[in-house]
């Protein structure tokens, strides 16, 4: 018989003889002679059974495929039972060598300790002893046991300690004493290893392979058509899939590409998550200040009522007890001036008489919690200084004028304008005494005075040098007129001279102007059709304008001295003017209206852009020597600077005049500019304009300058600066002309 035949044919009476071993050694009192006689048994009723198969349960899985016939059965049953008997032998001798050892071993290290039962070997080989202490704590965050010495707490409810974490030294030598160190895994949630098994190990690789975590899954399972389809009227349709269902739709890669630039651009702000704050009021809820009324307002709380201080105490300080003269004295006040309140002192608590207006004041209270409206208020707590420019100090910004040095005395009335020739050594003043008078600046003597036919109202110098032909605006007329102080007096002779004894220029239906020679003086005259109120100079000295407002249509007139020629620039002007300018480089010119100021190119004939002033009446206007910025002064006491290569918008608006603005005017060579006003003040600013166009120009307050008098409301009616030197020319309407110098 072959080693095989042995094995299939001792299997199950091995089996059962290894149960009663088992057993035998679980109850720890059967001898082996017992045991021979059980196997015995065992052998003797399997052989009386006549054909015996294998009906063991599905757990026996290694020996289900055995099975004996009835003719294996009796012919080889005496050899069977021997070899079944001598493995029982083996087995109950390994048994009883293996508790000789365990006894030896007790002996040797507890001494004098008594050996175990067998009730407490059975106990200690339960496998709830083998299994570590769980942690129980729940869905904790373990972070909140970072400073214990434990993590947390086992079903009993005692603590599980941290264990002590091994330094890389000690982890270097596990890992290289065990092989299969790199199995292991660190549960922090228990503080404990667990190494993986086999099976799971093979899963993992699955799972990073792409593949099913279980091998016995098979992914690929045949089709099963579900469906039943016969005899039905509509079945579904059983064509394959489109190609179309499994690519990617460009569609939805177009709209995500959209979507994507909006929210790059901003077009489409996604709301960030609020982060709950660390810390917060725990009993913040309480007030319900977050949540909202009907109309969607947010809940204001009620203000909190003062608290008592030492004046409601029923045993005040001294000093705040009134005396019976201050009582008194309170009767004669007014009610709201009144104290509500008189404190009294009383030697204990049980002495203090019931408050008279308790009621009254909590009945008051609650009206004003329950009808009184209530509105949040945002205060913004900046520091004042902060809101101050920082500028440079005067000190360092001189030389401007600051004293006054001379007066030029001789007008009876009201001095209305002044001029500075170019030269400087020269002014001119005109008044409505109806005098024009021509002054030195040095010594203010009064060198020409003319007699004029009605009140001067606007004076100006030919700007080109050695001319001296001075422009005098009265009544209904233009005189120019020769002063005799230039070098070229035969120009000036041709350029007034007229041959013919009245030039009259046609413009359209009408005439314009009237060119004629003064009869007394040396002057040329042009009249107008109404009266004249102003005269401005070109840069270049030929042409000049004059502003007549009630003219209509004719209100600006633009003059040519060396043709004697008059035009007529405009059709239509869009409100009353009040003063024109040239510019003093480019063909531009400034026309100033009650509220607006457009500027017009002359070369190209059209509207070039309109400022903005914001003002309610335009009373003067200055250009810059440069010709980029502007000054505007108006009745309300208004300054404003305008940088028109920025905006049309004023740049800055300076409320430095308590009443009207009468005149401005600009520094030819010094970055000065002044105004003056009917409050008989003139004020000096430091204006400095930079070649670089992104720095704005710089504007400090420099000077109050007083000294006029204030006559029927007026105060100071013109002012001008020197042509070289930083002097401002005051002309008040006291009839005095006063020179400031530094």
């Amino acid at each position: 018989m072959g080693t095989s035949d042995k094995k299939r044919r001792q299997t199950p009476g091995s089996k059962r003889a290894v149960n009663v071993g088992a057993a035998t050694e679980t109850n720890g009192t059967a001898s082996l002679l017992d045991t021979a006689r059980a196997v015995d048994l065992s052998t003797s009723s399997d052989s009386d059974d006549g054909d015996w198969q294998n009906t063991s349960s599905d757990s026996d899985d290694e020996y289900s495929s055995a099975s004996f016939d009835d003719d294996d059965s009796s012919g080889d049953e005496s050899e069977g039972t021997t070899e079944i008997n001598e493995a029982i032998l083996d087995y109950m001798g390994a048994l009883e060598k293996e508790r000789e050892d365990e006894e030896r071993g007790d002996s040797l290290s507890g001494g004098g300790e008594e050996s175990r039962s067998p009730r407490a070997v059975a106990e200690s080989d339960s496998s709830e002893d083998e299994v570590p202490s769980r942690n129980t704590i729940g869905n904790v965050p373990l972070e909140w046991y970072k400073d214990e010495q434990h993590i947390g707490y086992d079903l009993s409810g005692t603590k599980i300690s941290r264990r002590e974490k091994k330094d890389q030294l000690d982890s270097f030598l596990a890992r290289s004493d065990n092989s299969k160190d790199w199995r292991k895994v660190y549960d922090e949630y228990n503080d404990e290893e667990v190494e993986l098994t086999k099976e799971e190990i093979d899963m993992i690789k699955r799972i990073r392979d792409g593949r099913v975590p279980h091998a016995e899954v098979n992914p690929y399972e045949p089709y099963v058509d579900w469906f039943n389809w016969e005899d039905k009227g509509h079945p579904l349709s059983s064509a394959p899939e489109p190609k179309r269902r499994f690519i990617p739709s460009k569609w939805e890669a177009k709209k995500v590409v959209k979507l994507v630039r909006a929210i790059r651009n901003g077009w489409i702000k996604l709301d960030k998550p609020k982060e709950k704050p660390k810390y917060y009021l725990m009993w913040g809820d309480d007030l319900k200040t977050a949540e909202k009324t009907a109309n969607g307002l947010a809940y204001i709380p009620a203000p909190r009522p003062k608290l008592p201080g030492h004046e409601e105490s029923y045993n005040p300080p001294v000093e705040y007890i009134p005396t019976q003269e201050e009582v008194n004295s309170y009767a004669l006040m007014y009610e709201e001036d009144r104290p509500k309140f008189i404190p009294k002192g009383f030697s204990s608590l049980r002495q203090v008489p019931a408050y008279s207006d308790f009621i009254k004041e909590r009945f008051e209270r609650c009206l004003d919690l329950y009808l009184c409206p209530r509105s949040r208020k945002k205060r913004i707590n900046i520091d004042p200084e902060s809101l101050v420019p920082k500028l440079p100090k005067p000190k360092d910004l001189q030389p401007f004028p600051t004293t006054c040095y001379l007066e030029f005395f001789g007008h009876a009335g009201p001095v209305c304008s002044i001029a500075v020739d170019p030269s400087g050594m020269w002014l001119a003043s005109g008044s409505s005494d109806k005098t024009v008078r021509l002054w030195e600046v040095q010594t203010a003597r009064c060198c020409r005075v003319w007699s004029m036919t009605g009140p001067v109202r606007h004076i100006a110098w030919n700007p080109r040098a050695g001319l001296g032909i001075l422009a005098i605006a009265l009544q209904q007329e233009v005189l120019l007129l020769d002063a005799e102080l230039g070098s070229n007096t035969e120009e000036v002779s041709q350029l007034l001279n007229i041959n013919v004894s009245s030039v009259t220029e046609h413009a359209g239906d009408g005439s314009l102007v009237n060119w004629l020679r003064h009869e007394k003086l040396q002057a040329l005259q042009i009249k107008h059709s109404q009266e004249v109120v102003s005269v401005t100079w070109h840069h270049k000295g030929d042409y000049f304008t004059s502003v007549a407002p009630d003219a209509n249509t004719r209100a600006v007139l633009v003059h040519q001295l060396s043709k004697q020629q008059t035009q007529n620039p405009f059709r239509k002007l869009q409100g009353r003017v009040v003063s024109v300018l040239f510019h003093p480089v480019r063909p531009f010119l400034f026309v100033a209206t009650k509220m607006h100021v457009r500027v017009y190119n002359l070369a190209k004939q059209q509207l070039s852009k309109k400022l903005m002033t914001g003002l309610h009446e335009i009373t003067s206007m200055a250009v810059h020597p440069k010709g980029d910025n502007m000054i505007i002064g108006s009745r309300e006491g208004k300054l404003c600077w305008f940088d028109m290569d920025l905006s049309t918008k004023p740049y800055k608006t300076l409320k430095n005049h308590h009443e009207d603005i009468q005149a401005v005017a600009f520094h030819v060579t010094y970055p000065l500019f002044a105004s003056c006003a009917d409050d008989s003040t003139a004020h000096v600013f430091h204006g400095m304009v930079y070649n670089d166009l992104l720095q704005n120009p710089l504007i400090v307050p420099l000077k109050i300058l007083h000294g006029h008098q204030k006559i029927d409301g007026q105060g100071i009616l013109d002012c001008h600066f020197h042509s070289k030197q930083p002097w401002l020319f005051t002309a008040g309407a006291d009839s005095i002309i006063k020179l400031f110098c530094n």
